[in-house]
């Protein structure tokens, strides 16, 4: 059985992927929850690549053939890890040779083998044109500390369709925004990862978003949706500025001193050279409030100086006097519903 990238989408969660490509391949770029079950080695590959540039596809089959041969059981062992009820999906770079052998050789073990028409080729086409399609987007904005990812992530609890741009990088944004986090895809990945959560937000009545710069850490979001991002109405939270420091005490405060010494050097430059050395006095003293508090001196302006630049119209403050997600999440999504709403009437 084979299927279009978008129906692929579709079963990806709720069958495993199998990724077929050379493990490199698979490093730079994979369907989000796919497991990595080369055909050929990295070296396998460039061998086999070789000889079909220089004597043809029959002496690159038989080279193929020969790095294959011993793992075909080791293949059917893996399968089975992944999939007892013995039903995978699968893909290669362009839905041919590697895919199509593997599926045969599992299908003759039992399985239900499910390939990808124009293999990972086809889905990064598909991912192009997801990030060009219209979401009905609704960005949470607010300065640094007004608590917008967790507030995003309570109106996933909601049931709302969201998509966790900081998540999906393994970043926050900021100077600090690496602290305990996991090693960043590449923007491949990170692209891809990206793509599959808005495939699953085709047709939902809105969707929700955090404020963000185009880069977060070393990825760039991809053009059309940075575009959409500028364009969406936002919902900015207004937080007193002891409440965001508090937030930001209990989010950072049980990092490593020497983690949060390395992303001060980064915005050190950013503060007057007096405020600099306040903030690592402090910092060696384990004051991370005043810490917090200084840092908020640069970020408050960096974020005032970003929003100025979306039209005056998108931008919806609302004030809150303590960051209670329940409470929130819920004049959001009554907000929303009365945003979207009016817009249907005009």
């Amino acid at each position: 059985m084979h299927c279009s990238a978008r129906e692929f989408a579709d079963l990806c969660g709720t069958i495993p992927v199998i990724d077929v490509r050379s493990p490199r391949e698979y490093s730079r770029g994979h369907l989000p929850g796919a497991a990595s079950m080369p055909l050929f080695s990295d070296e396998e590959r460039h061998v086999v690549g070789l000889l079909y540039a220089q004597e043809g596809r029959d002496a690159a089959v038989k080279k193929g053939l020969e790095f294959v041969g011993p793992k075909l059981s080791t293949f059917i062992d893996v399968a089975e890890s992944l999939s007892p009820e013995r039903c995978v999906l699968m893909y290669c770079w362009r839905g041919g040779m590697r895919s199509g052998s593997v599926a045969w050789l599992l299908r003759t073990a039992g399985f239900t083998v499910t390939t990808l028409t124009g293999g990972y080729k086809a889905w990064r086409r598909y991912a192009t044109e997801i990030f060009e399609h219209p979401f009905p987007f609704i960005v949470i904005g607010g300065a640094t500390g007004s608590g917008k990812t967790p507030v995003l992530r309570a109106l996933k609890e909601a049931g709302e369709s969201v998509l966790d741009l900081e998540h999906e990088a393994r970043h926050r944004g900021s100077a600090f925004g690496g602290i305990g986090q996991d090693e960043q895809p590449t923007q491949e990945h990170f692209e891809n990862r990206c793509a599959m959560e808005l495939h699953k937000a085709v047709g939902r009545d809105r969707v929700w978003l955090e404020d963000e710069s185009r880069s977060i850490g070393r990825v760039t979001l991809p053009a059309p949706l940075w575009q959409q991002l500028l364009e969406a109405p936002v919902a900015h939270l207004v937080i007193p500025r002891g409440q965001r420091v508090r937030n930001l005490v209990h989010e950072y405060g049980e990092y490593p001193p020497e983690e949060l010494h390395a992303a001060l050097s980064r915005i050190a430059r950013r503060l007057s050279p007096e405020r600099s050395r306040q903030a690592f006095v402090a910092l060696a003293e384990g004051d991370v409030a005043a810490v917090a508090d200084m840092c908020l001196d640069y970020y408050d302006k960096y974020y005032a100086r970003a929003i100025d630049h979306r039209p005056s119209e998108k931008i919806h403050r609302y004030e809150y006097a303590t960051i209670d997600l329940s409470m929130i999440s819920s004049d959001l999504l009554e907000r929303a519903a009365r945003y979207f709403q009016r817009r249907e009437t005009e």
